[in-house]
């Protein structure tokens, strides 16, 4: 159990400042995915029809319809819950992944644990737990992971990394020496299989390295390109001067092309799942040429989500029929046949 300062209360602000600064806010990265320097190259003659193309791919035993991860977003106060809830439905009605927001919340105060518990909603989905990795150094245990997992019955756990996050917030959690053994113990006690996720700066090929021997199952790039979490503190924090610590940073980290390529290269095998910036289904096909399993995206459905159920299965259904149609022009006809497509460097 964390025993750190920053009890549910202040977590659960926290929680509601990120969905409305995330919302409201431009809080875009300045740098780019560098996915718009790759380009498939066109088939004229694809020799293949459109409605053979199969975008569906197996994860840790679940067969999803789309490689797409409605990636780890919310949890821990009502908004959030609501939150949760459309996405489990736009996932089980398209075959998408899904992942939670942090459950650290709910491990201190179980009234939150309802929050998060989307199986009901979503039976088939490949769902994901998720906490924060640093937590480890702050007394949780194998066992505070086990329960996050069974809370929602999750098929995998996600720990995330945020370290530059972390330094940046007032409230922070920083002490991440020593984690990795933390990391490896987890991979080895738990009951699911682990997946590490940075929050939109990237892993670099060094961290993919050690990640990969301590026994991670799949790596989630969540590179530079996207959200930017240092503009997110900074607009939460009230001090001029640490705001603008925190506005420093906003062209920090390494793109999410850049850090697939770093992964891929570290440990060839690993399963990767690409996140950070992907704007559409020609990215998530961009991603998985380049070496990722499945691609992930947060602001898009968060946007859609806050609208209706609906609306975000119609955004999944558009980044559906933008992959399907990028794997027909250039002559993939599944997903194991776009991972083995050349891509041009501009």
């Amino acid at each position: 159990m964390n025993t750190s300062s920053n009890g549910p209360v202040d977590l659960s602000s926290r929680k509601a400042d990120h969905i409305r600064i995330n919302l409201e806010e431009e809080v875009k990265s300045s740098l780019t995915t560098d996915l718009e320097h790759y380009r498939f190259t066109h088939r004229a003659l694809p020799e293949i029809d459109l409605d053979e193309v199969d975008l569906s791919t197996e994860i840790f035993g679940k067969r999803l319809a789309v490689p797409i991860l409605i990636s780890s977003m919310t949890g821990g106060i009502s908004e959030a819950e609501t939150i949760n809830r459309v996405l489990a439905i736009a996932a089980q009605e398209t075959g998408a992944a899904i992942g939670v927001g942090s459950q650290r919340a709910a491990i201190e105060d179980m009234s939150l644990v309802k929050t998060f518990q989307v199986r009901l909603y979503a039976p088939d989905v490949l769902l994901f737990a998720n906490l924060g990795a640093v937590q480890l150094n702050y007394h949780y245990t194998s066992d505070d992971c086990q329960r996050a997992v069974e809370m929602i019955e999750a098929d995998a756990l996600i720990l995330h990394l945020n370290a530059l996050q972390e330094a940046l917030q007032p409230e922070g959690d920083s002490h991440f020496s020593g984690l990795l053994k933390k990391i490896e113990q987890v991979c080895r006690l738990l009951s699911v299989p682990v997946v590490i996720k940075e929050v939109g700066w990237g892993i670099s090929e060094q961290d993919a390295r050690r990640l990969a021997s301590a026994g991670v199952s799949a790596i989630d790039v969540a590179g530079a390109g996207g959200t930017s979490w240092s503009q997110v503190e900074m607009y939460r924090i009230k001090d001029i001067h640490r705001a603008r610590v925190a506005a420093a940073f906003r062209d920090w980290g390494i793109p999410t092309a850049d850090s697939i390529l770093q992964v891929k290269n570290a440990a060839p095998d690993l399963l990767v799942f690409a996140s950070g910036g992907l704007r559409d289904g020609i990215d998530i096909a961009k991603c998985i040429a380049l070496g990722a399993a499945l691609g992930g995206m947060a602001g898009p459905f968060l946007k859609a989500a806050v609208i209706s159920p609906e609306e975000t299965i119609a955004v999944i259904h558009e980044f559906q029929k933008e992959l399907q149609i990028c794997m027909f022009a250039s002559g993939a006809k599944n997903i194991a046949a776009l991972q083995k497509t050349s891509l041009q460097r501009l």
